[in-house]
């Protein structure tokens, strides 16, 4: 069993927010520094038993790198996967294998996270051993709280989903787009088509995140990115006439307001939370408007980690070929070729065209596409 943590609600102040982020390249100083009071959920994973998953693949460590963790004990894992469909699996999965390892999570946003290890970098009071993001590398790298590490379990992964400068390594891909509530809107009425996003019809029915790549910058990303400037940017005019619904939640709180009929329609929504859901009787379907948006979920280091050997144990399982298939198993994208199957037919999903975003595209252009957003959708 794991050690139980309490709940823990950390409220960062809007003064010291903006003295944190303000030197701070990118979309994350800009945006976080104006949200009125951070706040951010750091949950403990207690009461996970190590029963083995069913039929879990043997993981072949490298038995020095398991010896120096299991001497560590524990890792501490900050991440924006969702608990109970992958981050409790894979724990379970881990400590089937490596049993001695505990492992406490902090489960926010992107955002909120890289804010959290910029933090307790600068105060010198790292936490963090392991972190997920999709949003806000740069401003790790530029804040020095990342850590350069090689794992043997990346061996065979695709040159894309592993960094050239060895500070991050993808665990999974994510894949969005539209997703309807079906107690509100049929299937023969629901929007194939960006074309179709302007009927007037569905004028004040589309909700997305404002401030994040699982939202409003995804979508104009992959407007500009397939349509091409002038074409792009005069769709996105027309769009901003649909007075789309701006909810500053995580994408996942967003999918359930649609669940729940709050709004119709949701703007990317990602396929594997929207195939979960209607697995277990949810009203709601993923519709693949091409080409939809694609975002690496990667993983790295702390600098300064606590416990680095367990971490890089940890994140080297995630990309092992049993790492892969817990994914899989949960219904997520696996960056591992051989072990990646279909989204479940529930989803709406086939192979749509992709545009897919790596974290450095997304630290490039993810400003630009924030103050677009500011110009046209606020």
């Amino acid at each position: 069993m794991l050690h139980c943590m309490s709940l823990v609600v950390v409220q960062l102040g809007a003064d010291k927010m903006t003295n944190v982020m303000l030197p701070i390249a990118g979309a994350i100083g800009r945006h976080i520094a104006r949200w009125p009071r951070l706040a951010i959920a750091l949950v403990a994973a207690g009461s996970i038993s190590a029963a083995p998953l069913r039929a879990a693949e043997r993981y072949d460590a490298d038995p020095a790198l398991v010896a120096a963790a299991k001497k560590e004990g524990e890792i501490v894992w900050y991440t924006t996967l969702i608990v109970d469909q992958i981050v409790r699996p894979l724990i379970r999965a881990f400590r089937s294998q490596v049993a001695a390892i505990d492992i406490k999570y902090i489960r926010a946003d992107s955002l909120a996270l890289a804010v959290k290890l910029i933090n307790e970098g600068r105060a010198g009071r790292i936490e963090a051993d392991i972190w997920h993001l999709t949003d806000g590398m740069r401003a790790l790298v530029e804040a020095g709280v990342v850590a350069e590490f090689d794992l043997p379990g990346a061996k065979g992964l695709a040159a894309t989903v592993v960094d050239p400068g060895k500070r991050w390594v993808a665990t999974n891909l994510s894949r969005r787009s539209l997703a309807y509530n079906t107690h509100i809107i049929s299937e023969a009425q629901a929007p194939r088509s960006f074309q179709d996003l302007l009927d007037p019809r569905w004028k004040g029915k589309f909700a997305w995140n404002p401030n994040s790549m699982a939202g409003a910058w995804g979508f104009i990303g992959t407007v500009l990115t397939s349509q091409g400037e002038d074409k792009g940017m005069a769709y996105l005019r027309e769009l901003a006439k649909q007075n789309i619904t701006p909810v500053p939640v995580a994408a996942r709180a967003v999918l359930d307001r649609v669940i729940a009929g709050e709004y119709p329609m949701g703007l990317e929504m990602t396929s594997t939370h929207v195939a979960i859901s209607a697995a277990r009787g949810a009203p709601v379907r993923w519709v693949a408007i091409e080409p939809v948006s694609e975002t690496l979920q990667v993983g790295g280091i702390t600098k300064g980690a606590p416990h680095p050997n367990a971490a890089k144990l940890f994140l080297d399982f995630m990309v092992s070929p049993a790492g892969q298939k817990v994914f899989r198993d949960a219904v997520y994208l696996p960056v591992r070729q051989e072990v990646r199957q279909d989204i479940p037919a529930s989803s709406g999903e086939l192979k749509p065209n992709a545009v897919v975003f790596s974290p450095e595209d997304v630290d490039a252009n993810s400003r630009r596409w924030a103050k677009i957003y500011d110009e046209l959708f606020r």
